[in-house]
């Protein structure tokens, strides 16, 4: 087995600007697992936000190199157990691995990942199209340039949030969430839930500091709306730590190590009563596919990261008014569409 890189750069359709970034290029590693006639697809962006670079995803790859280019595939998560020490503090690595270890598993079998799952795929949720944060009007353009039935409002600037709401609301009936991205205090979140309750939002996303816990405390208990976590939930052990202090928790692969512990954790957090979303980064369809795969066992999807990128370097997952498309291609679904090298 070998293992190759491909470095990309994705060109954003637009500035995407969150409460603490803001952004015109994503940089993201592909990682392919190469197996005779069958190759194996993951991916995981670099951030700032979290620390993470192409270049140290690479290196703590490398160092596992020969380790990982002998191992046995048979069984992907005792692959990922056996992996995981030696990229504990690289968990966006992990995650890129992991995806390409699921896929060509599912390639070698000869089916699509969640058939070998026994998923069933026929009523899924549909996936969220975010607009990030800008100007009122900026954001109302924006929204009306991409026409969706759910959008995902990028908030975090106290004094325009719920003017922009507004103003998106009087353009559109679809449904709307809100994620603040940790941009307000507790009396703010519950003051503004009862105000977008009104404008047809469904939930709120992480308003708060993830580790503002007293605060979380306060919202879940006194909000109008549903509160799902994102920052507060980031490795397994946080579902237990969310529960009571959100009503739900949204799963990054990059974050928490890729398709195996997120599984777990979703089925933890349904043994907790929690609802469950899968979001993605701004991410090409090699991981969105990836992502993808887990669509029957959620309550939320926010998988729009390929939708947002004008320079997508695969193909896989499609959709259509917001429902997922699986491809016909077995995995994951993807096929690279430009030639990369290491």
């Amino acid at each position: 087995m070998q293992l190759l890189f491909h470095r990309v750069d994705l060109r954003l359709n637009h500035t995407f600007t969150i409460a603490h970034d803001s952004r015109d290029v994503q940089p993201t590693l592909i990682v392919e697992l190469r197996d005779g006639p069958n190759s194996g697809y993951g991916e995981a962006t670099a951030t700032r936000y979290y620390g993470v670079t192409i270049d140290g995803m690479v290196a703590a790859l490398k160092q596992i190199r020969p380790h990982l280019e002998t191992a046995d595939l048979t069984d992907p998560e005792a692959f990922w157990a056996d992996m995981q020490p030696h990229l504990a503090q690289h968990p966006f690595a992990l995650c890129a691995l992991d995806q390409a270890v699921w896929d060509l598993w599912a390639r070698r079998q000869g089916q699509p990942l969640h058939t070998l799952w026994n998923l069933d795929t026929s009523h899924s949720p549909i996936t969220n199209y975010t607009i990030g944060l800008d100007t009122p009007g900026r954001m109302v353009e924006k929204m009306l340039e991409f026409p969706w039935p759910l959008y995902k409002i990028k908030l975090g600037r106290p004094e325009t949030d719920i003017e922009t709401v507004r103003a998106m609301r009087s353009q559109t009936d679809a449904l709307f969430r809100v994620d603040a991205n940790c941009g307000w205090t507790a009396s703010d979140t519950i003051a503004k839930s009862r105000v977008l309750a009104g404008l047809n939002v469904e939930f709120i996303e992480q308003p708060l500091p993830a580790g503002d816990w007293e605060g979380a405390k306060a919202v879940v208990e006194s909000s109008a709306l549903p509160i799902i976590a994102d920052e507060s939930c980031i490795v397994e052990s946080d579902v237990d730590r969310c529960a009571g202090y959100f009503h739900g928790v949204n799963i990054k692969l990059t974050k928490c190590g890729g398709l195996t512990p997120a599984r777990r954790m979703i089925a933890r957090a349904r043994q907790l009563g929690l609802r469950v979303m899968v979001g993605c980064m701004t991410e090409s369809s090699v991981g969105i596919s990836a992502i993808a795969q887990l669509l029957p066992l959620l309550d939320y999807a926010d998988l729009d990261g390929s939708l947002l990128i004008a320079n997508d370097p695969a193909t896989g997952v499609t959709f259509d008014k917001g429902r997922v498309v699986y491809a016909s291609e077995n995995g994951t679904g993807v096929q690279l569409t430009i030639n990369l090298n290491e």
